[in-house]
């Protein structure tokens, strides 16, 4: 829980989702720490899960993938067997980026990286459509990207 986090550890997660690649001894420097209790700080919130994971992210049209389509899906069956069996396939494709149940009208959310609508029809016809139980999908092309980040707020 952030309740058991104090302002020092804050700062060092704020920093390090800003950019992971900061050493203890910035880290250090920046918030005024001398770099070996950084260090012990950054370790202990590795070891205690709240940093999941160090990532580079890439730029996404650098690497050829200009479409983002947010894909709602309403299943016909919500029996386990077909939840499981559609999550397993929804995991092994690599254009599904992000894949969430959801409460309402619609069972999952999907978000889907494709490098034209080319690519996304032949994904959707071709992948997402052929699988079993899909009941309904309604694709929302993304337009303009306001806001992407994968910072969390975290109160100081």
């Amino acid at each position: 829980m952030l309740d058991d986090l104090d302002k020092t550890d804050r700062k060092i997660l704020a920093l390090l989702q800003q950019d992971g690649n900061l050493t203890a001894a910035e880290i250090a420097d920046q918030i005024g720490l001398s770099q070996s209790p950084c260090w012990r700080r950054i370790n202990r919130l590795q070891q205690q899960g709240y940093i999941a994971n160090r990532v580079v992210l890439l730029d996404r049209h650098k690497v050829g993938l200009g479409v983002v389509a947010f894909v709602t899906i309403k299943l016909s069956s919500h029996g386990r067997n077909s939840l499981e069996e559609f999550e397993l396939a929804i995991v092994g494709f690599p254009e599904v980026v992000e894949c969430w149940t959801v409460s309402g009208a619609m069972d999952y959310i999907l978000r889907v990286v494709t490098q034209d609508m080319d690519s996304y029809e032949f994904f959707l016809r071709h992948k997402l459509l052929k699988l079993a139980h899909i009941h309904e999908a309604q694709s929302h092309i993304s337009m303009t990207e306001v806001k992407n980040t994968t910072q969390l707020p975290l109160q100081p």
